[in-house]
């Protein structure tokens, strides 16, 4: 069952959530240029300029929000603080006992955040996701410290048109982790949705599909890649958090909020096969996470409930057949915070 870390320590996972924020904005955006805005249906969006020799135009920064205009009053003061966010991390790992990942495939997420994915809205979803939520949620959960080798991003395609930017080239920073990366042989010929070491690492691209099931990629011209459509995800990628991945001095990603990925774990172990091994992970990782939610009484997850039930009758069947797999207790707590009826195994 999770365990609460000490206080002192969901301090120290604050403190280093910060630090890595702001360290990401000014890494993203180096000194020499500017910052300017751009009103767009009736919204502002601030980018940044930098001098014509540098080549690359503009940078996509964020919509305007009083949390971004602070970072960039103060961009020019930023430092980076690389040692102190290490020591941060090492007293998480040491005294909480929390995860981290491999070292490759840490080394494989710091790549590809250098690269902007996560600036231009990717999500970091799958196993690498839930071994942030153990320092998010300030509790130690079960199965975090599972590894695996697939690191899946995702991002709808939409978001990856509005950006107008566009992410450093992948694969090219890949191969400066590992230069084996190569793309993967897709069934739809000189498509490309995954890159892979010859390790066994994996880095696959997805993109909620709304239609009819389809193996046919669509592109995400933010990451120039393409991505494979996925059934569900769009409710998972919706209104991501940030945290931080606890490899080397903290990589600042995106994730699904716990909620959702306690949700959608639910409903994609019921689209696997019993007695499939990622079908028991999947039951176990929402498990975990609807544990420590429903002690919480986390008021996200009775609402998230509510959006993925009001979907109609196949969501609301695999949520349910989902939450009967779930322990008893964790169950009929669920249950009660969401206001659904008793469910039985």
């Amino acid at each position: 069952m999770p365990s609460d870390l000490p206080l002192t320590l969901q301090t120290v996972y604050a403190e280093l959530l910060e630090r890595a924020r702001a360290d990401a904005f000014s890494a993203a955006f180096p000194s020499g240029g500017s910052f300017v805005a751009k009103t767009q249906r009736g919204r502002r969006y601030w980018y940044f300029q930098q001098p014509s020799a540098a080549g690359r135009g503009q940078l996509y920064a964020g919509p305007e929000s009083p949390e971004l205009l602070a970072r960039i009053i103060a961009h020019r003061q930023a430092s980076e603080r690389q040692r102190d966010r290490r020591g941060l991390i090492a007293m998480l790992v040491r005294a909480g006992n929390l995860p981290r990942p491999i070292p490759m495939i840490g080394s494989v997420v710091a790549a590809i955040e250098q690269a902007g994915v996560f600036r231009l809205r990717g999500v970091l979803i799958g196993t690498v996701a839930y071994q942030t939520y153990a320092a998010m949620l300030g509790s130690r959960l079960p199965a975090a410290l599972l590894q695996t080798n697939d690191v899946d991003v995702a991002q709808f395609a939409d978001v990856s048109v509005a950006v107008a930017d566009i992410a450093q080239p992948i694969l090219e920073t890949l191969r400066k982790t590992d230069a084996s990366f190569s793309p993967v042989p897709h069934i739809v010929p000189n498509r490309v949705v995954s890159l892979m070491a010859s390790s066994g690492v994996r880095v696959d691209f997805l993109t909620p599909n709304r239609g009819r099931d389809t193996e046919q990629p669509v592109p995400l011209p933010a990451f120039g890649m393409d991505a494979q459509p996925l059934r569900f995800l769009d409710f998972l990628i919706r209104d991501p958090e940030q945290a931080v991945l606890l490899h080397g001095a903290g990589i600042l990603v995106s994730v699904p909020s716990p909620a959702r990925f306690a949700l959608h774990k639910l409903i994609i172990s019921r689209r696997r096969r019993l007695g499939d091994a990622k079908r028991q992970k999947d039951v176990l990782q929402a498990q975990s996470l609807l544990c420590v939610l429903t002690a919480r009484k986390d008021p996200e997850l009775r609402s998230v409930w509510r959006e993925a039930f009001a979907r109609g009758k196949v969501w609301q069947r695999l949520l349910t057949e989902g939450l009967a797999d779930v322990e008893p207790g964790i169950r009929q707590a669920t249950a009660h915070a969401v206001n659904a009826p008793p469910v039985s195994s």
